[in-house]
């Protein structure tokens, strides 16, 4: 059903407009701070009779500054400067008052910060219902039907863990939030736009904006993941794009209308007419290119680089729904080529590719010494069962797909973030020097604890109903022998992972002393993810009727 009510425009616009709107009012924000901090750095006038006094402006740095003390610099009595690093008297550089003073970080600005993801995630709500009793919805070239929207509930609901009380990695400086926002942005425009072209425009974007987000910290090792991370995604992108151009001229050979040869309902629904050998290569091209982006192998190489360097939330979004939403996008295309050439050729290309990517993940799990790319190792090998889910085919893979995609996003959500915590506390990421998690830092060892339960895919947690489902419908559709094959690595991915978390999370703190406390604010909705992903793995409740009709789009009826 096409419609163009005001509430259906406000609930396919607001997804999009409103975190670039976010992003923008972050964007000035800084850049009004960035003109005060530069105009307050001219010399004022010298007054007669007052003398000049040593104010600290930084641990170790003193400057020149007439009249009385500043309030938001914090200045004291006149009086001669203190050595560096005298205690007592230089506030601590990760404290809350000096993480305000510095950035302007204030109960507003997180406010601020969680607006994109809760209009993303109510609209989604809204929408579910919407697509559930009356079928697909579309206006100015967005479009909802079961499948975008599950994607979105899952976009915003990651969102909401990755935002929530963003740690200090995420307080340096409004440009990070003006640029997770409008990651943000092009995330739910690639989900919900109707043409292809359009989606290959808005997932090119999130290469260029996620790759200001991985070299965000700016030390030479964020520099290279960055650099390593466009030239690898960049090669996948051009080639997607490459396959786009071929569909299209093969749409425009079967006589579609130019105006609708990248529309993705009208492709479908014409998929038959198309030339066989032009559709075929083009989705081989796009299976390479938005293969990449999603982490599957032969152009990995990038992810476990760019999700070590990037910010913990950053890492969060990107593991949690970018490599999905780009799985998506190729989904998109898989629907028209089993439509065009039966299924033969997608099964074949995505069985191989999954293949692949999890014997890679599993071996380099095995010999994985640090734990933020441990996870992102992590992420190959769910990518990969989504990847074997999309192949199998049927309702039943494809909802265990689906809610592969979205019991992964929450786990893997609350692991990075936990991973942050982690890095912050101990100050490193390898994995020999942390030890005794658990007790010194209990709130935070229990949640990571939990995270890697749920990516192990214990029960009850929703990654073990969908790698069940995912079993049964590969034996069910003759595949027992590539089944076999994907319960033996996932029994060596099981074993590396488990053995490493566990390294972290037990025996003795390498320090007495109380324990660390993780605040409530970040907590509840990092247990509150943890929740929903059992949630999932016990029933699908409300949200089975939407992932019924999600999975016949992708995976027939």
């Amino acid at each position: 059903m096409t419609t163009h009510s005001t509430t259906c425009v406000l609930l396919l616009t607001s997804p999009v407009g409103v975190p670039f709107a976010v992003a923008g009012a972050f964007a000035l924000a800084g850049a009004r701070r960035r003109r005060a901090a530069v105009a307050g750095t001219a010399r004022p006038p010298r007054q007669r009779g007052v003398a000049p006094r040593r104010v600290r402006v930084g641990v170790g740095a003193v400057a020149s500054s007439p009249g009385p003390p500043l309030p938001e610099t914090g200045g004291s009595a006149p009086g001669p400067p203190e050595p560096a690093g005298a205690p007592g008297r230089t506030p601590d550089a990760a404290s809350p008052r000096v993480l305000k003073r510095r950035t302007g970080w204030t109960a507003a600005s997180q406010g601020l910060a969680l607006v994109s993801p809760l209009t993303v995630l109510a609209c989604a709500v809204a929408l579910a219902r919407t697509v559930t009793r009356h079928g697909p919805v579309a206006a100015y070239g967005l479009r909802a039907d079961a499948l975008s929207v599950w994607m979105l509930l899952t976009v915003g609901a990651v969102a909401v863990l990755a935002c929530a009380a963003s740690g200090p990695e995420a307080r340096t400086a409004r440009r990070y939030h003006a640029l997770v926002h409008a990651f943000l942005g092009t995330l739910a425009t690639a989900v919900l736009a109707a043409n292809l072209g359009i989606v290959w425009i808005a997932i090119e974007a999130t290469t260029i904006l996620t790759a200001f987000l991985v070299g965000h910290r700016r030390t030479r090792a964020s520099v290279e993941a960055a650099w390593k991370y466009v030239l690898i995604c960049s090669a996948g992108i051009a080639l997607a794009f490459l396959g786009t151009v071929l569909l299209y001229y093969a749409a425009r050979r079967a006589g579609i209308p130019e105006a609708s040869a990248l529309d993705w309902p009208a492709l479908a629904a014409r998929a038959g007419e198309l030339d066989p050998a032009v559709t075929r290569l083009g989705t081989g091209l796009v299976v390479l290119g938005f293969g990449a982006k999603a982490g599957l192998a032969p152009l990995h190489a990038w992810l476990p680089d760019a999700y070590g360097q990037a910010p913990a939330p950053v890492s969060a979004l990107m593991s949690g729904v970018l490599s999905s939403v780009a799985f998506t996008a190729l989904l998109r295309y898989k629907v028209i080529a089993d439509a065009a050439l039966g299924p033969g050729w997608t099964r074949t290309l995505l069985t191989a590719t999954a293949l692949l990517t999890l014997a890679l993940a599993a071996a380099l799990l095995l010999a994985q010494r640090d734990h933020q790319r441990m996870l992102a190792y992590s992420s190959m090998e769910h990518m990969s069962l989504i990847a074997l889910g999309a192949a199998v085919g049927g309702p039943l893979a494809a909802s265990a797909m689906l809610l592969h995609i979205t019991g992964h996003g929450l786990a893997k959500a609350v692991a990075f973030r936990t991973a942050g915590h982690v890095l912050r506390l101990r100050g490193t990421s390898r994995i020999g020097r942390v030890r005794g998690l658990l007790a010194q830092a209990p709130g935070v060892g229990a949640l990571f604890a939990l995270a890697v339960l749920a990516l192990l895919g214990l029960p009850p947690f929703g990654l073990f109903a969908a790698e069940l489902g995912l079993v049964r419908a590969g034996f069910a559709a003759g595949m027992g022998a590539v089944m076999g094959v994907v319960l033996l690595l996932l029994l060596v991915a099981f074993a590396a992972l488990g053995a490493r978390a566990a390294r972290m999370l037990l025996g003795p703190p390498p320090l007495p002393g109380p324990p660390a406390r993780l605040p409530a604010a970040e907590a509840v909705p990092l247990a509150g993810g943890l929740v929903l992903c059992a949630a999932l793995g016990v029933s699908t409740g409300p949200l089975t009727g939407l992932l019924t009709a999600a999975a016949a789009i992708v995976g027939g009826r």
